[in-house]
């Protein structure tokens, strides 16, 4: 009996020393891994939060949707296959990604109300974690939401926006830009170009004429009575102009080129000449930056929209960890209402930043306010919001 005592405790001993030893051997693994079960934890409420809240608020945007526009649908005789992918499966993803910024500020609200009302916060702070710490799968949430929605407003969304307003154009609202007139613009330095009229659906000018300076001294002058571009021709830029004369001066010397066709380049596109409301989203991030650049150099002023639109697809991931930090230091302290008080501040100043928003963009084209502080502005000003907040917060 004594002997099979003394086996039991030495078992005993030995188990507590592997013991101890596989928890030492974990700890130590746990501080290499990139994330702990309290960070994997937080960032699937987080995620799942934020796809729940988008498939809820654009599932009731469809019925609304289709309940105003059923009438225009069934007018225009829009067949169903295309209502269906080519309106609404482009109409999801634009708004999910125009309001994801609040969308992720509101899922923080939610979910981290309800730790807080189930004293899940308070257990944590009292375990050691630190507000810092416990901030960090947040952050590490908004870094793969904020590159997503980057990713999706910069290259995808942009040619779903081009099939949704096609569909607009035929079978909704039936007004679309399709012409142009009196038209003038600089190709390059020295080159000015001008339509007397355009037609965006047959891709045809009228009236055309391209003039060369070398100074201020005009060298080339030429006409044609119109000018048809060419969609499918391997290079752009390409146009066929018919009827066209040439007339080149040289000091007093001046010689006159005719004839019925002429294949040539002129860096102008059809984009340069017709613009349509909305046109600035159907362009990806880097022809966005082309477009105003190319504008720039041709002394076009109407190119402000664009410039805003390029800086707030850039400014709205940075609005997701701004808004998350105001979402998290609003809703991490347990009250007596439960999340109420939080939702509504929450909801309160969602709306500022939606009225902030419109108000710096509309300065931007009417009032000449810089496009960069146009789309900047709303983050700056949140920036000093969430900072307070932060300070505030329970810690």
């Amino acid at each position: 009996m004594n002997n099979y005592l003394q086996h039991t405790i030495q078992y005993t001993n030995k188990a507590k020393a592997a013991a101890k030893k596989a928890w030492q051997s974990i700890k130590r693994q746990s501080t290499r891994l990139p994330f702990t079960i309290l960070d994997w934890y937080i960032i699937k409420k987080f995620i799942g939060t934020y796809f729940f809240s988008i498939a809820l608020i654009i599932s009731i945007s469809i019925v609304f949707d289709v309940n105003e526009n059923l009438a225009k649908f069934t007018q225009y005789n829009a067949p169903l296959s295309a209502i269906v992918f080519d309106y609404y499966m482009n109409f999801v993803p634009y708004f999910a990604n125009l309001f994801s910024p609040l969308f992720v500020f509101i899922s923080v609200i939610f979910f981290t109300s309800k730790l807080a009302g189930n004293s899940e916060i308070i257990a944590m702070l009292a375990a050691g974690v630190s507000l810092k710490r416990l901030l960090r799968p947040y952050m590490c949430s908004c870094v793969f939401l904020s590159l997503l929605s980057f990713y999706l407003a910069a290259y995808v969304i942009p040619h779903g926006t081009v099939v949704r307003q096609n569909f607009e154009a035929h079978y909704k609202n039936k007004k679309r830009t399709t012409s142009a007139d009196n038209v003038q613009l600089q190709v390059e330095p020295g080159v000015i170009a001008f339509f007397q009229h355009y037609d965006a659906e047959s891709h045809r000018a009228y009236g055309f004429s391209l003039d060369k300076f070398q100074g201020k001294k005009l060298v080339s002058h030429l006409t044609a009575v119109d000018a048809q571009y060419d969609t499918i021709a391997d290079q752009r830029y390409h146009w066929t102009l018919h009827q066209y004369k040439i007339r080149k001066m040289q000091g007093l010397r001046e010689t006159i080129t005719s004839g019925a066709k002429l294949d040539t380049i002129i860096a102008v596109e059809p984009t340069d000449l017709v613009y349509s409301k909305g046109q600035q989203e159907t362009f990806t991030l880097p022809q966005l930056r082309h477009y105003v650049d190319r504008q720039k150099q041709r002394g076009s002023t109407n190119v402000v929209q664009y410039q805003v639109e390029y800086h707030k697809r850039i400014a709205a991931s940075f609005a997701s960890f701004i808004l998350t930090i105001i979402g998290f230091s609003l809703s991490a302290r347990k009250r007596k209402g439960g999340m109420g008080m939080s939702l509504g501040l929450g909801l309160l100043l969602s709306f500022l930043y939606i009225m902030l928003q419109t108000l710096s963009s509309a300065f931007a084209v009417n009032a000449h306010f810089p496009p960069f502080l146009a789309a900047w502005t709303p983050n700056i000003i949140f920036a000093v919001v969430a900072y307070f907040c932060y300070r505030q917060a329970p810690n």
